[in-house]
C-alpha cells in the first residue's frame, strides 16, 4: 500500500494560508513600529528638554571644534544602563573614526579608528 500524498490543492491551500499568516504578521509589525518609534522619540525629546541628556547639536559642535571630518552616522544606544551617542566620522584622509559620548554628561568616553590624530584640528583653529 502506497502512502497517500496530500493533494496539490490541499498543499497549495496550506501554503497560501502560511503566506497570508506571515504577511499579516509582517504588516502588524510594520504598523506597530511607527507607534513605538513615536513614543521613543517623545521620551528622548523630553530627556533632552529636562536636561537628563545632552542635545546632539552640542556633541556635534564639540566634535567640529576639535576634529576635521564629515559625520556619516549617529546612533543613540543603551549600554549597561548608560545612554551613549555613537558618532561615526569620515576624516580628511579617508579614515573612519567612531566617537562615543556619555549622553547624560556629554563626556567623550571612547574613540576608535585609524589615524585619529590626522583628524585633529590645529590649536590655532580653535
Amino acid at each position: 500500500m502506497k502512502p497517500s500524498l496530500p493533494s496539490p490543492r490541499k498543499y497549495l491551500s496550506r501554503r497560501a494560508f502560511v503566506r497570508r499568516a506571515l504577511a499579516a504578521l509582517w504588516l502588524s509589525l510594520l504598523a506597530a513600529a511607527p507607534a513605538f518609534a513615536d513614543r521613543h522619540w517623545h521620551d528622548l525629546h523630553e530627556a533632552v528638554r529636562s536636561g537628563r541628556l545632552v542635545a546632539l547639536p552640542q556633541i556635534l559642535d564639540w566634535l567640529e571644534a576639535r576634529y576635521e571630518g564629515q559625520v556619516l552616522e549617529v546612533e543613540l544606544e543603551r549600554d549597561d544602563g548608560r545612554t551613549i551617542y555613537e558618532v561615526e566620522m569620515l576624516g580628511p584622509q579617508g579614515q573612519v573614526v567612531e566617537f562615543e559620548f556619555d549622553a547624560a554628561s556629554g563626556e567623550l568616553i571612547g574613540m576608535e579608528g585609524v589615524n585619529i590624530d590626522g583628524m585633529r584640528r590645529k590649536e590655532e583653529a580653535r
